[in-house]
């Protein structure tokens, strides 16, 4: 199918009138507790509310060891690299697709970037050489996504799913199923340190959130997300190029799972096949959680940000209180279920 218009003239005002109806999702809705609820800055004001009382939680039940500001910092680093790809996944759910290979990517990213070959160059050269690696990784993963959904016409969840099990396999080859130590102290100086007495890794979570709610709120590209999201095919008649921006999402996507795997790798001083176990879990559950809409046409990077605050706080405080990683799992699975379920009842009433 083609992507460009054949049976009715376009103009840059049926652009920008598709892609607007788009952005704003639903028709005016009366005032009201229901239109609250259903706005933006309503679901928002619900995600404080839980993270606050998930802190509550953590206070009562750890005390000092979860109130502490090395607690704190703790998890704000941790949520940092799984934020990364949440902002990632944010787009590419927010356009209608889905990723299941995030996981798997970062992994990949971080063993090929910590080669011997690779750190033999950013030794010689410079350590950007070795984020240079992962990021290119990652987004070259991405665009065999983006190509085979869009142009190969395989459905997001098959094509995502054989690169899942594609990458980890390719990363336990090119590691030999070993953990591969980094030997290079300009870059874990330079990822190890701390800005204004914060973490450089949390730096840079606040940096791609920031660039991604710009690019999702005020740019073409955003607006383009939400149309092809929300009715792809009255996008295609508008005049966008359906196929081609898919691609760019998937590709955005896999340069954040590059980002994460640096991160990753400089916490850890590693790269391993290992890496990246159960991304795609917590960052469906951080985006879905957050508000973005499963179906497309609708995304917010804010709720994603509060969603991974929330799901970081809940891991943390399972483990302050000794309960088991399957207790932390099933317990993401209830809120991800509560959250769709949420979703959809809200869609169903009238006016929405």
């Amino acid at each position: 199918m083609s992507d460009t218009p054949t049976d009715a003239a376009v103009t840059p005002a049926d652009t920008a009138r598709v892609e607007k109806e788009a952005a704003n999702g639903r028709r005016a809705e009366p005032g009201g507790l229901s239109q609250l609820l259903r706005s933006a800055a309503g679901h928002n004001l619900g995600l404080v509310v839980a993270l606050a009382l998930l802190a509550l939680v953590g206070v009562v039940s750890g005390g000092e060891r979860f109130a502490s500001v090395d607690n704190v910092m703790t998890i704000l680093r941790l949520a940092a690299v799984i934020g990364v790809v949440s902002i990632g996944m944010t787009f590419v759910i927010t356009g209608g697709g889905i990723d299941l290979s995030v996981g798997a990517l970062v992994a990949l990213a971080s063993v090929w970037c910590t080669t011997l070959s690779t750190q033999a160059m950013a030794n010689d050269i410079h350590w950007i050489f070795i984020v240079t690696t992962a990021v290119l990784v990652g987004a070259g993963a991405g665009l065999i996504n983006g190509l085979l959904i869009a142009y190969g016409g395989v459905v997001p969840f098959i094509a995502t799913l054989a690169m899942m099990a594609s990458a980890r396999g390719l990363a336990e080859i090119i590691s030999a199923r070993k953990t591969q130590i980094v030997s290079v102290p300009d870059f874990t100086a330079a990822f190890s340190r701390d800005i204004l007495g914060i973490s450089v890794l949390i730096w840079i979570f606040v940096i791609v959130a920031v660039t991604g709610w710009v690019l999702l709120n005020r740019t073409t590209f955003g607006r383009r997300t939400l149309a092809i999201g929300g009715n792809p095919e009255a996008s295609r008649l508008a005049g966008i190029n359906v196929r081609r921006h898919t691609v760019l999402l998937y590709v955005l996507l896999g340069l954040c799972c590059g980002i994460a795997a640096v991160m990753l790798v400089s916490r850890t001083t590693t790269g391993s096949a290992t890496h990246g176990g159960g991304y795609e879990l917590d960052a469906i559950a951080a985006v879905v959680i957050g508000g973005t809409l499963l179906t497309g046409g609708r995304g917010t990077i804010v709720g994603t940000v509060f969603g991974v605050l929330i799901f970081t706080t809940l891991t943390n405080v399972f483990v302050i209180n000794n309960l088991s990683i399957s207790a932390q799992v099933f317990t993401k699975g209830l809120i991800i279920v509560a959250a769709v379920l949420l979703q959809q009842r809200f869609a169903r009433r009238p006016g929405s």
